[in-house]
Order: structure tokens, then C-alpha cells, then sequence
């Protein structure tokens, strides 16, 4: 096994926060991540002693570790706050940047594929949320380009429709995605980067597809205007609550790249997908999301550990007959077993 530079085993280390809702206390560790066999460990930074013996843990990948991540180690959810030492941070760090992602509303139908390509290119996409936003919110997303000639095109054609917007994490993540989009203009890109996202679902300068941070300075800005650190402000999401069904990608697909194909596939099946937004549920959120199946079926705990396993995708669906209809197109809720399925418990009493 290699060997850092103090001549430890080869492993990765991270200041990590714990929010302790029976104690309303947040609490500090130290988690060690041994990538030769998957393996973790904690010590509780307070109190100075090992909180978690090195144990195997399959819930935990490599490319889970960057600062700002969401974790979850043994049902417990730790927020990474900083490299633990400068062996990790030249390891995991050097490279890795945030940047701002957005699909257009030309190409909100391809968000599938879209994300099929962020996937491909090993991006992983932190934060998502569909909103639509007004001409005042347009205005102030593009106010670097007001003074030019298509400004006011730009922005009438960002408020015409919802748009999704992503934070995504990566190695050189802000190149990365814009080489994905392709050049500015659609005509050129089509001659000049066959595969990138404006060549294949853009039409021209403005109405292109997709939208990348510039800069290290504009990622941080343009995805504060998105995702603010102050709840309750940036725009809204696109729910609507009427005529719908709620659909969630679980962790595990999310993990394993499997968003896009679903997101197809929600499509093809001729349902709407009316808003959308990426959560991180702790265990007592997903315990009481799945409330109604408590008693009534005996998956209920596992069903609990996954939904708090790491992000999911909440989904608003539309179409004739939903949720009925939703739910005959996704089928038993266990995919080997054809005889298998969990029937929808009556309505909780309030």
C-alpha cells in the first residue's frame, strides 16, 4: 500500500460536521477514508477519542470526498467542511472546482441527455433545480452583458420557459462543461464540435442549449444566485401541487448515473416532468416521507436507509390519470421479482 507523506497508510482525511437533532448540538470528527478497501474511520474532535473503529463501508465512494459534500456513514450524515491534511487536499483538491451549469428552455426536453453527457464526463452534479425565471431575475443573471446588442433578446428568451439549473463538481469543471456545450453559437459548434450539446440540441447564438460559468469568480456568483446560502431566496422551483404525482430517483440511481435514462424514459412514457429539485434527506426527513408504509411493509427500514443514503431527485409529474398511471409505468417496486410489489397504503389520518 503506498504511503502519504508522513508515511501513513495511504488514506484521506476530512473535518466533518454532524448535526445532533436530539441534542441540538453540531458535532465536529475527524473521518478517515482508506481507499485500498473501502474502509472508515472517526474520532470525535471534542472529546479527543475514537467515535468509529476502521470498519469496511460500501455506502462510501472516492468520488463522494470533496469539501461541501453530504455524506452518509452509517445512517449518520456528515457535511465535509475541510481537508483534514494537505496529503488530501493535494490529492483531492488541486483539481476539483464548482461551476454553474444551466439548460436553456430550448432544450429542456434533452435534460436527459444532457445529463447522460455531464455523467460521461465524470462531473457529478451537486445541486439541481428547475425554476422559471422572470425578466428581472434574467436581467440580473446577465447583467455583464446589458450594454450588448442581443441583451434583450437573451433575457426575454431566459424568461419564455423553465430552465434547470446545476451545480456541478469536478476536475476542472468549469472548462469541462463549457467544452461539453460547444462554441457560443449553435452553426459553429455544429461545424466545429459535432458532439458538444449546443451542435446537437442548440439553434443559434442565443437559443443554444445550455449556459456555463466563464470564471471561477462567476461560478461562485452565478450559483449563489441560484442556490443561495440564505433560505428562501433565489427563484423559486416550478411545483405546481395540482393534477401530479411525486416521483423520487434514489440515491443509488443517481449514483450510478441513471438519471438521465430515467428522465428519458419519464418522457417517452408521455408524462410531464413539471419541476424538479435535488434533496439531501436525513434520516428523520426520509422516516417521515415514508410514514405511511411504517407497519405495512417490512421493507420500511431499508426503504429509510436508502432514501437517506446520499441526494436524491424529487420530480413533479403530470400526465392522464396520475398518479395511477405513474405508478403502473414504474412498475413493483422490486424489479427482479414480477410477483412482488408494494400496494399504496389508504391515506395517513390527520
Amino acid at each position: 500500500m503506498k504511503t502519504n507523506q508522513s508515511g501513513q497508510c495511504d488514506r484521506y482525511a476530512f473535518l466533518a460536521e454532524w448535526y445532533d437533532p436530539s441534542a441540538t448540538l453540531l458535532r465536529r470528527y475527524q473521518l478517515l477514508y482508506y481507499p485500498k478497501d473501502g474502509s472508515v474511520e472517526m474520532f470525535d474532535v471534542k472529546n479527543q477519542r475514537v467515535f468509529l473503529r476502521r470498519t469496511r463501508y460500501e455506502g462510501l465512494q472516492q468520488q463522494d470526498l470533496f469539501v461541501g459534500s453530504l455524506v452518509n456513514v452509517f445512517s449518520r450524515q456528515l457535511k465535509l467542511v475541510e481537508y483534514g491534511d494537505q496529503y488530501t487536499a493535494n490529492k483531492l483538491g488541486s483539481k476539483k472546482e464548482r461551476t454553474l451549469a444551466m439548460v436553456k428552455p430550448d432544450a429542456l426536453s434533452r435534460l436527459g441527455d444532457i445529463l447522460e453527457t455531464i455523467h460521461a464526463a465524470n462531473l457529478i452534479v451537486i445541486k439541481a433545480k428547475m425554476t422559471t425565471l422572470t425578466l428581472s431575475q434574467a436581467s440580473d443573471f446577465y447583467m455583464e452583458h446589458q450594454s450588448k446588442p442581443f441583451f434583450s433578446n437573451l433575457v426575454q428568451f431566459m424568461s419564455s420557459g423553465p430552465v434547470v439549473a446545476m451545480e456541478l463538481m469536478g476536475d476542472e469543471a468549469i472548462g469541462a462543461w463549457r467544452r461539453l456545450l460547444g462554441p457560443t453559437d449553435s452553426a459553429t459548434a455544429r461545424q466545429e464540435a459535432q458532439g458538444s450539446v449546443r451542435a446537437r440540441f442548440g439553434t443559434d447564438g442565443t437559443q443554444n442549449a445550455g449556459h456555463g460559468s466563464d470564471s471561477v469568480a462567476s461560478a461562485a456568483r452565478e450559483v449563489e444566485f441560484f442556490f443561495p446560502s440564505t433560505a428562501g431566496h433565489g427563484p423559486s422551483n416550478t411545483a405546481q401541487y395540482t393534477e401530479c404525482t411525486c416521483c423520487i430517483i434514489k440515491p443509488h440511481a443517481l449514483s450510478q448515473g441513471l438519471a438521465g435514462k430515467v428522465l428519458n424514459s419519464i418522457s417517452k412514457a408521455g408524462f410531464e416532468i413539471s419541476a424538479l429539485q435535488m434533496f439531501t434527506m436525513d434520516r428523520a426527513n426520509a422516516e417521515e416521507f415514508y410514514e405511511v408504509y411504517k407497519g405495512v411493509v417490512t421493507e420500511y427500514p431499508n426503504m429509510v436507509s436508502e432514501l437517506c443514503s446520499g441526494p436524491c431527485l424529487a420530480l413533479e409529474v403530470r400526465g392522464s390519470d396520475t398518479p395511477k398511471s405513474f405508478r403502473d409505468f414504474c412498475g413493483p417496486a422490486d424489479p427482479v421479482s414480477p410477483d412482488f410489489y408494494i400496494p399504496l397504503p389508504p391515506p395517513a389520518k390527520h
